[in-house]
C-alpha cells in the first residue's frame, strides 16, 4: 500500500519545501488521512492575524478544515489535535478556548497544548496538528 499526497487548494502548496499538505495511505477498510501541521498562512503565504494568537488559530483550523475537505472529510471527524503555542503565548488560553469553542462546540475533540520557543516563523504564533482521520470505504 502506497501514500497518496492531495495538493487542497485553498492552502498553500507545501510539496516545494518537500511535504504534503495531506496524505492518504490505503487500508482493507478505507484511507486513513494524515495533515500536516496548520499556521495561520493564507494561500498566498501571507500570515493572518500577526501578532493575535485567537485569529491565528481561526485561521489554522480554517486551513485544517480545507485540508480535510479536500478528501471528503470534515474537522467534527478529528479525534484529537496537537496545539503547539509559543511559549510567550501560552497565558492566552481564554482567546485560544474561546476559537476551539466557535470551530466545535460542545463536542471539541481532545487537545493538548504544548508550548514552544518558536515555529516555523518568527510570526507564526501557533501550530495546529491534527490526528489522523480515517475514512470507511463505502459498500
Amino acid at each position: 500500500m502506497s501514500r497518496t499526497m492531495h495538493i487542497p487548494s485553498g492552502i498553500f502548496d507545501s510539496s516545494r519545501y518537500g511535504f504534503a499538505q495531506v496524505a492518504t495511505v490505503p487500508t482493507p477498510f478505507g484511507d486513513i488521512v494524515y495533515v500536516s501541521g496548520q499556521v495561520a498562512w493564507d494561500a498566498d503565504q501571507n500570515v493572518v492575524g500577526a501578532g493575535d494568537v485567537g485569529l491565528q488559530l481561526g485561521k489554522s483550523l480554517e486551513n485544517l478544515g480545507v485540508a480535510l475537505a479536500s478528501v471528503g472529510a470534515n474537522l467534527d471527524q478529528v479525534g484529537a489535535l496537537r496545539l503547539y503555542i509559543r511559549q510567550s503565548h501560552m497565558h492566552e488560553g481564554k482567546a485560544i478556548g474561546e476559537v476551539l469553542r466557535a470551530a466545535f462546540g460542545d463536542n471539541p475533540p481532545c487537545t493538548t497544548w504544548i508550548g514552544v520557543p518558536s515555529l516555523a516563523r518568527d510570526e507564526f504564533l501557533i501550530e495546529v496538528e491534527p490526528s489522523a482521520v480515517f475514512l470507511a470505504r463505502s459498500g
